[in-house]
């Protein structure tokens, strides 16, 4: 089987080549230059290799390639995008790989660049012939921002597999569960006129009380209707994050907006509680005269659960040695497990390096990254459970 370069090669070859997805569009960059070069390896490796650009954005894409053949089969899934930059606030390059006091410096070894160059060095050592089932490996776009790489592959319905793991960075620890994320914008419209008089306008900034009373009712409600003891912080949370209304004291405020930040658990649903907050809010607000109008700041990313029963969650568990947790940032996790694929996210980096001025990956890291990933792809597709 022909072999991919160096993995310090590889390595570099994706931190150098910048690839940050922003909500800014004055930050916002494609994707294709990364998505090429895992391409042109891969090929020369013997996958099936298949470019998926995403809709109405040519410059990003989608990639999976698949290693042997047969049903079912082992995702190793990685996102392509980072976040920006600190300019001024590194030590090193962020777009060139840097080893120092046997850390590797740049931006996306942590989160997650990394872990795709480790799941291609991993399945070098394997003839795919012995494959009973494939090994597919997906690397997505837009992780960081909207997700819509993963919305992609749903909406397509690919891969088809039997599990997946997501090498998002977890020290190398199992994850089955973490919180989903809902951002609401809430705008309250009233009518402008002169402070001296409240009878001339209709304070939206007074009825964004109201609206503020409402909510924390409603957090409290949730909080004591929903609690899972598996999170370190138990509960879906809801934060208060951004407020602006009005232009000057002596106006009365014609428009207020309200910016909210909403992490539900596992089995709440995303439609279920925008449906509830507009209901509520609608209330809240009734007799008032003002207009209310919610939008979604974006689309919002499920809370994930896979059953701990699932055969990658207890492979995981006994090869990492750790049982598989609970954890509060988003991943495209649920988005694999709703295509009925189980799916761990495990990876070798640390979280408290991710969005971090010289993010880096432990040197000490990468030999049990490897061996783990090895004995998943042994375990999943040369000899997979029945």
């Amino acid at each position: 089987m022909p072999h991919t370069p160096e993995l310090l090669e590889m390595i570099d070859g994706l931190i150098s080549s910048p690839s940050v997805s922003s909500v800014n569009p004055d930050y916002d960059q494609g994707n294709r230059e990364v998505i090429e070069r895992l391409a042109n390896w891969l090929d020369t490796a013997g996958y099936q290799v298949e470019i998926l650009p995403l809709p109405g954005r040519p410059d990003k894409a989608n990639l999976i390639a698949t290693l042997g053949q047969g049903p079912g089969g082992l995702v190793l899934a990685g996102h392509t995008d980072t976040v920006p930059w600190d300019e001024g606030r590194w030590t090193v390059d962020p777009f060139r790989l840097t080893r120092r006091d046997d850390r590797l410096y740049g931006l996306g070894t942590s989160d997650m660049k990394a872990f795709l160059a480790l799941a291609i060095e991993a399945a070098d050592d394997f003839d795919p012939a012995q494959f009973r089932e494939p090994l597919i490996l997906v690397a997505t776009a837009d992780e960081e921002s909207s997700m819509a790489g993963a919305r992609a592959l749903v909406d397509a319905r690919r891969p088809q597999a039997r599990y997946a793991v997501i090498g998002e960075p977890t020290g190398l620890r199992p994850v089955r569960l973490h919180k989903g994320i809902l951002m609401e914008a809430i705008h309250l419209r009233g009518r402008s006129g002169h402070s001296s008089d409240p009878a001339l306008g209709n304070n939206a900034l007074e009825g964004m009380h109201r609206v503020i009373a409402e909510l924390l009712r409603w957090r409290r409600e949730l909080q004591a209707q929903h609690r899972n003891p598996l999170f370190e912080v138990p509960v879906p949370t809801l934060n208060l994050g951004h407020i602006h209304g009005g232009d000057n004291p002596n106006r009365i405020c014609a428009d207020c907006e309200l910016h909210i930040d909403l992490r539900p658990l596992p089995g709440m649903e995303i439609e279920a509680l925008r449906h509830a907050l507009q209901t509520r809010l609608a209330t809240a607000i009734e007799g008032s005269g003002l207009e209310l109008e919610c939008r979604p700041l974006f689309e919002g990313t499920p809370a994930m659960e896979t059953d701990a029963a699932s055969a990658i969650v207890q492979a995981t568990e006994k090869l990492s040695g750790y049982p598989a947790r609970a954890v509060a940032f988003g991943t495209e996790g649920p988005y694999f497990n709703s295509m009925g694929i189980d799916t761990v996210v495990l990876g070798p980096g640390d979280i408290d390096q991710a969005h971090q001025p010289d993010e880096y990956l432990a040197c000490e890291r990468i030999e049990p990254a490897l061996a783990l990933l090895r004995k998943l792809i042994q375990r999943f597709c040369l000899a997979p459970p029945e």
